[in-house]
């Protein structure tokens, strides 16, 4: 059980593709464990290892309290043409938020702790959910799905508020 530090925006590690889990063991449960503990702290409602450096394709969701899904090697195969907008933020940009529009229904693939293969159809905040955090595996940062004009803009602000 620990609380790792989260990279911080633009952190080069963000920008990183994240390779497939292979070993299924106790350093995997280990780093799921941490990431749960991680996005607690945050607090947020997913993690990705990426957030924490570690480039491998896993995170973990809690979007009720108390279940905490876990996705390894996850992979959307088919989405909705129906669309909707959700605000959007992230644990490595804390308090900076914008509105993103994605698909409304996604079905993915991952495997377990364990390994063993699943596929989920996810609606609403949940897909949203997913493909936010696929998107970090796959080193796009929320940003991103922004426009260039209001990314440019929360990103100025992003800087300014670290400034000492």
């Amino acid at each position: 059980m620990a609380i790792r530090p989260i990279l911080p925006y633009p952190h080069a590690g963000l920008s990183e593709i994240c390779g497939p889990v292979t070993a299924f063991d106790d350093h995997l449960r280990q780093l799921v464990t941490d990431l749960v503990d991680t996005m607690r702290a945050a607090p947020g409602v997913g993690i990705t290892a990426a957030h924490i450096g570690v480039l491998q394709r896993v995170f973990v969701l809690e979007l009720t309290p108390g279940t905490v899904l876990t996705y390894i090697n996850p992979e959307i195969i088919s989405h909705s043409p129906q669309t909707m907008r959700h605000v959007e933020g992230s644990v490595s940009m804390p308090g900076f938020t914008d509105e993103v529009e994605r698909p409304s229904t996604v079905e993915v693939r991952f495997q377990d702790i364990n390994g063993a293969e699943h596929a989920e159809t996810a609606q609403g905040f949940h897909a949203i959910c997913i493909q936010h955090e696929i998107d970090q595996l796959d080193g796009i940062f929320w940003l991103k799905r922004l426009s260039k004009l209001k990314r440019d803009r929360l990103v100025k602000k992003w800087e300014k508020s670290r400034k000492p």
